[in-house]
């Protein structure tokens, strides 16, 4: 029997088949969120999440055509991206925005790097990133109450109400908000709508083995920790903004993310530590969308030099 040892970057999972297991759970797990949005803001939501899918599809098909490569679009990768892209808008964005965002994210976030399994950040977290420095007003003003009131939060956001709280600048009891937090937020992103239908989700890709615990864990453990030593707000800083959405699917991204599992655990620490400083530091009340950027950019360094020691080494002196 022969046998062939194939050195190549990842993803490691060659078969189109196995990745396309892997996309389709983690749209499963997405479901509940997508349809409490569409049920709370009807044709807006709808309207960004297709637009948005339809923007990274034609792309990544357009360039795949022009590169003369497969079009591999039936893997569900793009679609996948579009979706994550869209849940980190507001339900009422203009249509052109998330049609531009998504050929931003598979365009430079994706297909610049050479395609599915060379890019070294989360394409759908580029996209965003792009779509913030470039029309930031547009992402921060398309807030509004859902088309079907239920109990939910009034505030802008509430990681904002959080700032505001601790400058003084608003005077709030911030335990009547954790229960609208973890059930229903309407001040938000699309994926920051239910704080209990993510961590559900986040569970199933854990169950399915389709994420690795560690990631998710250290970093919404690291977050913890720091918010009790800054004697801020724990729960807000978990249940509030993008934390959950960012730990479960964008910082598990098995291209962008560490190999090894002291790698995952330092990559989440870090993930963690960044959203902690940028959240009390500076004048973004976010966060999780630049810390999951910046960690990415070490992953090689961070699996360099945790790679696990290989059995019957003997160090000597």
């Amino acid at each position: 029997m022969n046998s062939k040892l194939i050195v190549s970057p990842p993803p490691h999972i060659k078969s189109g088949e196995t990745i396309g297991k892997l996309m389709g759970w983690t749209f499963l797990a997405l479901m509940p969120v997508v349809l409490l949005d569409i049920y709370l803001f009807g044709g807006y939501a709808l309207r960004t999440i297709f637009l948005s899918i339809i923007g990274t599809v034609v792309t990544e098909a357009v360039i795949l055509k022009y590169r003369h490569m497969p079009v591999t679009i039936i893997d569900g990768s793009a679609a996948l991206t579009g979706l994550l892209l869209a849940l980190t808008l507001p339900p009422r964005v203009p249509y052109w925005l998330p049609l531009i965002g998504g050929f931003l994210a598979i365009t430079f976030g994706k297909q610049l790097f050479g395609g599915l399994g060379y890019n070294i950040f989360n394409p759908a977290l580029v996209g965003r990133a792009i779509l913030f420095v470039s029309w930031p007003n547009i992402l921060t003003n398309s807030w509004f109450a859902p088309l079907r009131e239920l109990d939910a939060i009034t505030t802008a956001t509430p990681l904002l109400a959080l700032r505001q709280v601790r400058a003084g600048t608003l005077t709030a009891d911030l335990s009547v908000v954790y229960k609208p937090l973890l059930f229903l937020n309407r001040g938000g992103c699309l994926g920051e709508i239910s704080a209990a239908l993510l961590i559900l989700g986040g569970l199933i890709l854990i169950a399915r083995k389709a994420i690795d615990w560690r990631i998710p864990v250290s970093f919404i453990s690291t977050v913890t920790f720091l918010s009790l030593l800054a004697r801020t707000n724990i729960l807000l800083n978990i249940l509030g903004g993008g934390l959950l959405l960012g730990a479960f699917f964008m910082a598990t991204d098995p291209v962008t993310s560490p190999v090894t599992r002291k790698g995952r655990i330092v990559y989440g620490v870090g993930c963690g530590l960044v959203v902690m400083l940028i959240r009390l530091y500076s004048g973004y009340p976010e966060g999780v969308m630049f810390a999951i950027l910046f960690m990415s950019a070490f992953v090689s360094l961070i699996d360099k030099f945790t790679q696990p020691r290989k059995y019957g080494l003997v160090k000597t002196k």
